[in-house]
């Protein structure tokens, strides 16, 4: 059989909001097969009044070493003490959970010599590589001549403690990434590979035959219809089976086969996959780091023979398990908010039990913030890629996205304001309300509140060369994100309150009208799917209104509205310089 696949042209998405994983730009984010949509909203709108200016406390002893007595490392030189952000210091109770917890990453060890770290491409340098203003949430950090001499362009080579702890804060923050190409190669040897299954035997066979011999293979059958074929592809391939009695769902499934590995690494492939060659191997790279505990590839679509419709062209250019083309770290508020199962990554003793088994939608946006509030790195990797066989029947693809949002309502309820649809600050809620209103003051008030805004702000990165050049580049950034998180609310989150708004309100008739064209151009051009304007805009609204209803479906049945509601962030938490 020939497989034929497509890469899109430029699959880059924004800073995901929380449900769908929306990206700040309203890109999607579900998980596969049984997964739901849920990430975290993007910093840039709401985080630039406050806590997106700061480099967080950090009062993890695993990122400050009081003892470094080295200028360029210590106090002011790497945090802007006047804010924090609670996303990035509010852990609790070690986030796993006693149930789960595993590993201790505040036990491990430094990164090692010749570990690089490359500056991402979103992060802006400033006042000669002394002022650094990106990262996840976006931050304004500051570095003394000491620790910016320590660059090498962008990049930053680990030689010693100092410039080891420095990287080590640069990864935390969001502002720099491992140089995957330069980190060591591991064992694939190390990898048992866990597989989830329910019926679809030549999915498996497919799947197992690319990762032929390489791993140890362990496929665990959630209570098939037929078992006997799932039994028969796992002995071809040589993978010890485990047969469950009943179905528990891929949660549990994959916890199943996690208790029988015995290797330091573990993958976990969904069925509908397929290995691109040096996925695993480029993963592994990652490990280097001793903090990271997952890493996850590019997940794109796979093309069949005959299946070359325009519902799978769309998502060939938008599914929402393709993160894009930026590397990054994996946190709630971050560019890229969560990974889907489909294909992870793992070192086993940082898992603990693994999934919550009772999860059968959201389980993995779920793993990946327990992992990241206690502590642990999760990387998304584009440059190791997998493909995913991608829903092309409409109704069945529709019932996948509603059963998506409706794991919004989980995920709220273990991790509340993270799955917010929109995080904003107050001036950012304004300045897009008065867009909103359209009236003959509309424009003048948020001109004010921009004009407002950037002179508080100015005054916050005043320790910059040119603190109103990059106070108007952070006002701006924010205003350019909060009117994109209000398009996803209207037209996804928000759709029947907007559906029955437009029938009362003709302003809100033309607002939504105008900004379903704009995301629908937009979105097609950044996309560069092979569909014309119109068949692409009517998946666009399919895509809103099926993840949308999930939504609220959720939240009924949940008898909350916790998920439906924006993240305002009136106060933030102040902290203190590291010393």
């Amino acid at each position: 059989m020939t497989l034929t696949n497509h890469t899109p042209r430029n699959r880059t998405p924004r800073n995901p909001t929380p449900h769908d994983q929306t990206p700040r730009d309203r890109t999607t984010g579900e998980p596969s097969a049984g997964k739901p949509v849920h990430g975290s909203p993007a910093p840039s709108g709401p985080a630039l009044s406050g806590p997106a200016l700061s480099d967080p406390a950090l009062s993890d002893p695993a990122l400050s070493d009081p003892a470094l007595s080295d200028p360029a490392l210590n106090g002011p030189a790497l945090s802007d003490p006047a804010l924090s952000d609670p996303a990035l210091n509010d852990r609790a109770d070690g986030g796993l959970g006693d149930e789960h917890r595993g590993a201790d990453p505040r036990t491990v060890g430094r990164l090692p010599d010749g570990f690089t770290v490359r500056l991402n491409r979103r992060v802006r340098v400033r006042d000669g590589g002394r002022t650094l203003v990106g990262g996840a949430p976006t931050r304004v950090m500051y570095l003394t001549e000491a620790a910016a001499d320590l660059f090498d362009g962008r990049r930053l080579r680990v030689r010693d403690r100092v410039s080891a702890l420095l990287a080590d804060r640069l990864l935390e923050a969001g502002l720099a990434d491992p140089v995957v190409e330069d980190l060591p190669a591991l064992d694939p040897a190390q990898v048992t590979v866990v597989v989830p299954v329910r019926d679809r035997p030549a999915a498996l066979d497919r799947l197992l035959s690319g990762i032929g011999g390489r791993h140890r293979v362990i496929v665990v059958d959630d209570a098939s219809a037929a078992p006997e074929a799932v039994a028969e592809v796992a002995a071809a391939h040589g993978a010890v089976l485990v047969a469950l009695a009943e179905n528990v769902g891929p949660a549990a499934a994959r916890n199943a086969g996690l208790r029988r590995v015995t290797t330091p690494y573990v993958a976990f492939a969904d069925s509908d996959v397929v290995l691109e060659p040096g996925t695993v191997s480029t993963l592994l790279r990652h490990f280097a780091d001793p903090r990271v505990a997952v890493a996850a590839p590019r997940v794109l679509g796979l093309r069949l023979p005959g299946r070359d419709r325009w519902i799978l062209r769309y998502e060939d250019a938008r599914s929402s398990l393709d993160l894009g083309l930026d590397p990054g770290i994996v946190r709630p508020r971050a560019p890229v908010s969560w990974v889907p199962s489909a294909f992870l990554l793992a070192r086993a003793d940082a898992l603990g039990h693994g999934f919550s088994a009772e999860m059968r939608v959201g389980e993995d946006v779920d793993l990946v913030w327990r992992l990241a509030r206690a502590g642990w790195r999760v990387r998304y990797e584009p440059a190791a890629t997998v493909r995913h066989e991608h829903r092309t029947v409409v109704h069945d693809w529709l019932r996948r996205k509603a059963f998506y949002g409706t794991g919004a309502d989980l995920l709220a309820r273990r991790h509340g304001r993270d799955v917010a649809p929109a995080v904003l600050a107050p001036w950012s809620a304004a300045f897009v309300l008065a867009l909103l209103a359209q009236r003959r003051w509309s424009l003048p008030a948020a001109a004010l509140i921009f004009a407002g805004t950037a002179a508080t702000m100015s005054a916050k990165v005043r320790r910059s060369e040119h603190p109103v050049r990059l106070a108007l580049t952070l006002t701006s950034d924010g205003a350019v994100a909060a009117v994109w998180q209000a398009t996803a609310l209207l037209l996804r989150h928000w759709w029947p309150l907007a559906a029955v708004g437009c029938l009362l309100s003709k302003r809100l008739r033309r607002a939504v009208a105008a900004v379903a064209v704009m995301d629908a151009l937009t979105d097609l051009r950044r996309t560069g799917a092979h569909l014309d304007p119109v068949r692409y805009a009517v998946a666009r609204r399919l895509d809103d209104a099926a993840y949308g209803s999930g939504l609220w479906l959720g939240a009924i049945r949940g008898r909350s509205v916790r998920a439906l509601l924006p993240d305002i962030r009136w106060k933030t938490r102040s902290s203190r310089p590291s010393r």
